[in-house]
């Protein structure tokens, strides 16, 4: 008797996410699950996708986003689910959308405003209604979600300008219990940006403290990713010890023209450290970053795009340069006119970001801020370029690897179960693709639009991207971390 399935995907060839070397097989998918993977011409289906000529593959995980709005916002996850990812890992850089036990100051306090400007989306007042909010209306995704330390600081201090008193950590390791039993998977921090600057070391340590009898993870956008950011990585890999959880180094680079080069050093620190502590990072496929506009930023760029600006919103998409000059102001008092605002920067050398995307351990990730006017690219091109520009067409490793950085890699270190490979009981979020053509379409120009070559895109077994457009359906879930073996502090 022929088998019957929900979906069937006949003719591809099949890379499932370890690593291991491409095959030819059927995947047959019942609810959620993958329910048999090879010859499975006899079987039958209510939906049969023929991937002939194409590549099946795991749905991409993304390691770093700033999905926390957007998922609630605009459930479709059109920036995503057009370039193959079915997972996003957000409230990372120390910014989540939750908690925020009080009314969030006016204005809000960046970098918190790139959720949200108004304020108005930091309405949960613990992150378990967060989470609810999630589970009530899905998006097309999946998440897996940190809790961030600059909100918990704007949560609970009257000055974020000041090291946090006793009091006030205490305040903040409570919000983190409340975080981790409502299903956060960790803590993640911003130690760059104004609301975190102000923290030691030591008071990381102890608002993370729980984080270890939880399984959770600590995710850090680091104090400094230019002249010292090996001691930044040092203070890093401090905490992570004293915690006693995994480490994740956000968006690992070296920035400014005196640190180019320099990743030859900080991937030979990290793998140092590996050998006596669990670490992982990832990376976005571009050599220019995006946040918040700063003075102290722009200072070590060799070029600034503006991307919004609540003052001066016509100026989004033109480099900074150009409106200092129509506006007859010098670059710092143009700065001043625009804020609050955010910009591109091009301060990173490609030979440091191809150096790093081959590190074995380096996850990918987009780090794209939705609510941006003009993004950075990477929001909507980051794995089809990985996939195009950096492995087809530079040769950087073979697709095989790719896909493992985008899925196997970054489930086992985020501990998300059953997820990121192809196999028999694991979840059917699968991305189905053109190896000769995949590529990104956005440009610094054109920074909206979907990819290319992604041909239909699986979360939970149901299709969420399909002949170039949503579907529809949003059977998105929160994730819970696993906590793993491998996850011990030596």
């Amino acid at each position: 008797m022929n088998t019957h399935y929900d979906v069937l995907i006949i003719n591809g060839d099949v890379v499932d996410g370890t690593g291991s070397a491409r095959f030819s097989a059927d995947v047959a998918i019942s609810g959620e699950r993958i329910a048999h993977v090879g010859d499975l011409s006899r079987a039958t289906a209510d939906k049969v996708i023929d991937a002939s000529g194409l590549i099946v593959s795991p749905g991409f995980i993304d390691a770093h986003t700033h999905d926390d709005r957007l998922m609630l916002s605009d459930g479709d996850m059109s920036p995503k689910v057009s370039q193959g990812i079915t997972t996003v890992i957000g409230g990372n850089c120390g910014i989540s959308l939750a908690p925020m036990p009080r009314n969030i100051p006016d204005p809000v306090t960046p970098p918190l405003n790139l959720l949200d400007e108004q304020g108005g989306w930091f309405r949960f007042r613990s992150f378990a209604q967060y989470v609810d909010a999630l589970s009530a209306r899905p998006a097309a995704t999946n998440c897996a979600m940190l809790v961030g330390h600059s909100t918990l600081r704007v949560a609970t201090m009257d000055d974020v300008t000041k090291a946090a008193t006793a009091s006030e950590i205490a305040a903040m390791r409570e919000l983190v219990i409340e975080a981790m039993e409502a299903g956060a998977i960790g803590v993640s921090t911003g130690l760059v940006y104004p609301p975190a600057v102000a923290a030691p070391t030591q008071e990381v340590i102890e608002v993370c403290e729980p984080l270890a009898r939880y399984g959770g993870i600590y995710c850090t956008h680091m104090r400094d990713e230019g002249d010292r950011v090996i001691e930044s990585l040092d203070e890093s890999f401090l905490i992570g010890r004293q915690v006693g959880v995994p480490v994740v180094i956000s968006h690992h680079k070296v920035v400014g023209v005196q640190n180019h080069g320099r990743s030859a050093e900080t991937l030979a620190h990290i793998a140092d450290h590996m050998t006596r502590q669990p670490i992982c990072l990832d990376c976005y496929p571009y050599d220019a970053s995006s946040t918040i506009l700063s003075a102290k930023l722009v200072a070590n760029s060799t070029r600034v795009t503006v991307t919004w600006s609540k003052s001066l919103p016509e100026m989004a998409g033109l480099d900074l340069s150009e409106i200092a000059r129509r506006m007859n102001l010098s670059t710092e008092q143009a700065i001043e006119k625009l804020l609050p605002a955010g910009a591109i920067y091009y301060r990173m050398d490609d030979a440091d970001v191809q150096r790093i995307l081959r590190f074995d351990d380096t996850m990918i990730g987009t780090d794209g801020l939705p609510h941006d006017e003009k993004p950075h690219p990477r929001l909507w091109g980051s794995f089809p370029r990985v996939l195009g520009h950096y492995s087809r067409g530079l040769g950087l490793f073979s697709l095989e690897k790719a896909l493992h950085k985008m899925t196997g890699l970054t489930a086992g270190k985020f501990g998300l179960i059953d997820r990121g490979v192809i196999r028999q009981g694991a979840f059917a979020d699968l991305t189905i693709f053109n190896e000769q053509t995949v590529g990104e379409a956005a440009t610094f120009a054109q920074p909206v639009a979907a990819s290319i070559g992604i041909a239909g895109v699986l979360v939970n077994g149901s299709v969420v991207w399909e002949e170039g457009r949503p579907s529809g359906q949003r059977p998105g879930k929160v994730l819970r971390r696993e906590h793993l073996p491998a996850d011990t502090v030596q």
